[in-house]
């Protein structure tokens, strides 16, 4: 598992200009199973996001063609995790040491 946090690197009016095609982006990986939460830091500086992959670097590839990232208003950093213990409602998403 995987979380993203995202950092905004130019003004929230630029961010703000890419928020249309950043959240179809982010439907897309809810939609294909990647992403399975996400939403503003606060004070909005920028997101967080969890995500489940294959490795760490179809992650970087796919952070890769966020709009955000694709429009230069953000940064990512990630941060790779093996999430033993989850909620019921995260049971699918548990992993072995």
């Amino acid at each position: 598992m995987f979380v993203l946090e995202l950092t905004y690197t130019a003004p929230v009016e630029r961010v703000d200009a890419l928020v249309e095609d950043h959240v179809a982006w982010l439907d897309a990986e809810y939609e294909s199973g990647v992403f399975i939460a996400s939403g503003r830091k606060n004070p909005r500086d920028g997101g967080v996001i969890l995500a489940v992959g294959e490795d760490r670097a179809h992650i970087e590839r796919l952070t890769a063609t966020d709009p955000f990232v694709t429009g230069g208003v953000c940064a990512y950093r990630i941060t790779e995790f093996v999430a033993t213990k989850t909620s019921a409602a995260l049971a699918p998403y548990r992993q072995q040491r």
